[in-house]
């Protein structure tokens, strides 16, 4: 495994991380037993940056990872949570400081920690990067030693660029893959020159870009890809990265023989985000071991040559740009 400088944190951390979203809920049902043995697999493939939030099975995907740390001892493992999202109704409004004190709280409890390492704003209305107020709260919380460190998690790359104005901000988490490829227009080299950490997240687009889905495919009524197909229940761009379903699909063949031979179509997806060094991490999912284990291969592959990266470009724009480019 490859490491990465995570930002201003001092942190080394494995440039394929784990996105642990879907071992607390939304993505069909994971056992406690197939989770943990899907983050060990993880770990002893060399990853060491796992990114989780308070809303993940309500708490679930937390307490499980305080249970790694706990079978893990003396390892270092950064879990990195996020926090806003268990407000209802989900507004502006709503990220006062004594909720966002009480949500940090609850997670600190979960996570077993007195200091949580870093917490993100989980995808606030874009109306909250212009509350200094918000920002200063978190502030306070670093200062009072509840939280090491702050950034946020976005769904546009205005809220991104708005969101590193604040100095304090250490991190962002962004939706980055073949099929959503703007962050790397302006955001990319702005945070770099802030020092700013960028976790690229949903980087499989739902698991499109695996290679793995097909027209007929169909997944369990509690699965997000089921209920959020059209943004039924949050931003549609989390689901499928906001793409057409069938008009993915028709990417996905396109880019098949692009894959370097001996990787699968997701490791070359996940080795394209990684050829774009201000990335700190990029936090793929995985519901078993086999999965962990494949992801982590990624940082493995050799660096795609020039002509692969302007084939995955134009299929991009061809494809895939009319749908998204404008919208996040």
């Amino acid at each position: 495994m490859q490491l990465r400088k995570f930002g201003r944190t001092g942190w080394l951390v494995g440039e394929v991380g784990f996105g642990a979203w879907a071992i607390g809920a939304d993505w069909g049902q994971v056992s406690d037993d197939q989770a943990m043995a899907a983050l060990h697999a993880a770990c002893d493939a060399g990853v060491n940056l796992f990114d989780t939030a308070d809303v993940y099975g309500d708490g679930r995907s937390e307490q499980l990872l305080a249970r790694l740390r706990r079978e893990r001892p003396g390892e270092e493992i950064h879990i990195v949570t996020k926090a806003g999202r268990r407000l209802d109704p989900h507004v502006a409004g709503g990220y006062t400081e004594a909720a966002l004190n009480e949500f940090v709280d609850r997670s600190r409890r979960l996570l077993e920690t007195d200091t949580l390492e870093l917490v993100q704003l989980h995808c606030p209305p874009t109306d909250v990067y212009y509350r200094p107020e918000v920002f200063a709260t978190m502030d306070r919380m670093v200062a009072a030693g509840k939280i090491a460190r702050w950034g946020v998690s976005v769904e546009r790359v205005e809220e991104a660029l708005k969101a590193i104005e604040w100095p304090s901000v250490a991190s962002v988490q962004i939706i980055f893959n073949m099929f959503r490829q703007r962050p790397a227009e302006r955001f990319f080299a702005e945070a770099a020159e802030r020092d700013v950490a960028i976790l690229a997240r949903v980087p499989l687009a739902s698991g499109l870009l695996t290679g793995k889905m097909r027209p007929d495919s169909t997944f369990p009524a509690d699965d997000h890809r089921t209920y959020n197909r059209h943004g039924e229940a949050f931003d549609v761009g989390e689901t499928f990265s906001g793409v057409p379903y069938a008009v993915g699909l028709e990417a996905v063949e396109e880019l098949r023989p692009l894959a370097p031979h001996g990787s699968s179509l997701a490791q070359f997806a996940l080795r394209w985000i990684l050829m774009h060094p201000e990335v700190s991490v990029v936090i793929p999912g995985a519901k078993n071991p086999e999965q962990a284990g494949d992801n982590a291969k990624a940082s493995a592959i050799e660096p795609l040559p020039p002509e692969t990266m302007d084939a995955v470009r134009d299929i991009y724009d061809r494809r895939i740009r009319p749908h998204v480019h404008h919208r996040w």
